[in-house]
């Protein structure tokens, strides 16, 4: 039953969470900007159209958006939103993180090059490229965590009451890595499709209508994971009791942690220009730098 409500609540709320970013980078312009209810507008009209599939994609074109939807709601079940347990912590913990979003990146990399498009081979390309300097990074932070921890369940960090000094460099990091994990800028810019800029958009450049709505789905539930994994690094707090007056409670108090992580995210947006495809080794890298300070203070026990 847990299973099921939480992937519920990830399939309900994470677009929303792209809408608060896009109207707060919109006031901060100084625009009126869409609704905040825009993706779910969305997504809606790209399930009412029909797809168009290029005549050289195979079947690994089509399968794509099933395993990337999929592989991101499996990611979303090993996170423990309503209880310190999460519901499938026998299956994963947070380095299976890593392998199963890794799966859904290979997929959509290879159904991007399945068509024969040369934007679908440059976005794959740098996708992969982006991906070689996230995973190691991704990984300093999930060591950092565990030292502190004692374990790589997320549930173990979940349930700390004081907040160290490794874990507040270690949500930094995390925090540059999510907004490569998530095609933000400096990294990636979901606003456009020019050559020289996109990533993202150029593997799914082929896709539409119901399978566009799957890989867009898929893409805000795998951001609001990173949001929460960042806002239970600063304030880790979970659920013991099972009363539902206290659920609704915490699930809005986890909504306003996840709210405060997206205004951090606009306001970079907004602050911020989009940097060459090269200089992205520096910005990662020094994301890389910032989980090994973490796992230092872990070891030294700050």
């Amino acid at each position: 039953m847990m299973i099921i409500l939480q992937i519920i609540l990830f399939i309900v709320f994470a677009p929303l969470i792209s809408g608060l970013i896009a109207k707060i980078k919109n006031n901060l312009r100084m625009r009126q900007g869409q609704s905040i209810f825009q993706p779910y507008y969305n997504l809606v009209k790209l399930f009412s159209k029909d797809e168009v599939i290029p005549e050289t994609a195979s079947w690994i074109f089509r399968v794509t958006p099933f395993v990337v939807l999929s592989s991101t709601l499996a990611a979303a079940i090993l996170i423990p939103v309503f209880i310190f347990a999460s519901p499938a912590r026998q299956v994963g913990d947070f380095l299976a993180l890593v392998f199963i979003f890794a799966l859904g990146r290979f997929f959509l990399a290879l159904a991007a090059l399945d068509t024969g498009s040369s934007f679908g081979g440059m976005g794959s390309s740098r996708e992969m490229f982006i991906s070689s300097l996230v995973e190691p990074a991704l990984c300093m932070v999930i060591f950092a965590v565990a030292l502190q921890s004692g374990s790589t369940d997320i549930s173990a960090f979940s349930g700390m009451r004081a907040v160290p000094v490794s874990s507040v460099v270690a949500a930094l990091a995390l925090f540059l890595v999510t907004i490569a994990e998530t095609s933000r800028i400096p990294v990636d810019n979901q606003e456009t499709h020019l050559e020289l800029t996109m990533v993202h958009e150029a593997m799914v450049l082929e896709y539409s209508g119901r399978s566009l709505a799957l890989i867009e789905m898929a893409s805000y539930v795998k951001q609001m994971i990173f949001f929460f994994l960042i806002a239970q690094l600063i304030f880790p707090i979970g659920l013991p009791v099972a009363d539902f007056t206290q659920i609704l409670f915490w699930v809005l108090w986890y909504m306003a942690r996840i709210g405060i992580i997206a205004v951090m995210v606009a306001l970079v947006e907004v602050s911020v220009a989009k940097m060459r495809l090269f200089r992205v080794a520096d910005f990662l890298g020094f994301a890389f730098v910032l989980g090994i300070i973490a796992s230092v203070c872990a070891i030294l026990g700050v």
